[in-house]
């Protein structure tokens, strides 16, 4: 779940136009280049992993909440539950069997999410904003499979639309899902197995964080975007990394297979 749905056009690419979504799908796509088991969310992060299975990492296997594993469609699902998740799929078990033994038996390699909030830690909150739990400015769908994705898969990747304080917070308006670093604060319940957020994707850039006690880092801007630019844009003092880097821009390849097999319809780029 993300708080600003909305797009843009950001960049030129070979006369055309390059969206936001299209941006974040492709950079997303690439960082699961080399991983094997994906725990997919919805939204862009299934968009994310199809497109990174029909590209970068032909082999991946994909991971749905709703129990299929193995995922191997022949179509872009429009849901994490859609049926068409179902053909050449290894398995669609319970979801109390992928919960209990998929992702808090450490299954995963890397949770691919959403949320609406995250910290310089990596915890997200994706249930409400505001302060007032009874009357929250706005309440969001909340976990789902976020917090066993958070607490059981190697790492997580975050995707967010929209790179602003409001986005990117000092505080969280709630802790949906705590980082490996806040759970271990708390010295309550099971601390998580996993690294937590690894990797964050945004409309400016990426960033990083690998340590328990580490935060997010940014690692590397999109073309055209200035370093000062995406510290103004987040709500504690930003790290920018001494090497930082600058992406490389979508590939016509990478774009084809995007817009006219994958999502033609405009499912999730909008």
């Amino acid at each position: 779940m993300t708080a600003d749905t909305s797009d843009h056009t950001d960049t030129k690419k070979d006369g055309g136009d390059v969206t936001s979504s299209e941006l974040l799908t492709i950079h997303s796509a690439r960082a699961l280049a080399g991983r094997r088991v994906v725990f997919a969310g919805h939204g862009l992060p299934t968009l994310a992993t199809s497109l990174a299975q029909r590209t970068v990492a032909p082999e991946i296997e994909i991971v749905y909440e709703s129990g299929v594993t193995g995922a191997r469609p022949p179509d872009l699902p429009r849901t994490i539950s859609d049926s068409v998740l179902v053909p050449g799929a290894a398995s669609v078990i319970p979801m109390t069997h992928l919960f209990n033994y998929v992702l808090q038996g450490q299954r995963i390699d890397v949770g691919f999410l959403g949320a609406a909030q995250v910290d310089r830690y990596g915890s997200l909150n994706s249930t409400l904003i505001g302060d007032d739990w009874e009357h929250p400015d706005s309440r969001l769908p909340g976990s789902g499979g976020a917090i066993e994705a958070m607490a059981g898969a190697a790492e997580i990747f975050l995707v967010m639309r929209r790179h602003t304080p409001r986005t990117f917070v000092e505080t969280l308006d709630f802790v949906t899902s705590p980082s490996p670093h806040r759970a271990v604060q708390s010295e309550v319940g099971t601390m998580p197995a996993g690294a937590g957020v690894t990797h964050v994707i945004t409309d400016l850039g990426i960033m990083t964080r690998f340590a328990q006690d580490e935060e997010l880092t940014l690692t590397a801007v999109h073309p055209g975007v200035d370093p000062a630019e995406v510290v103004r844009q987040t709500g504690w003092d930003l790290q920018v990394a001494t090497d930082l880097e600058t992406t490389q821009a979508p590939t016509p390849e990478e774009l084809a297979v995007l817009r006219d097999d994958l999502d033609p319809t405009r499912i999730y780029l909008r």
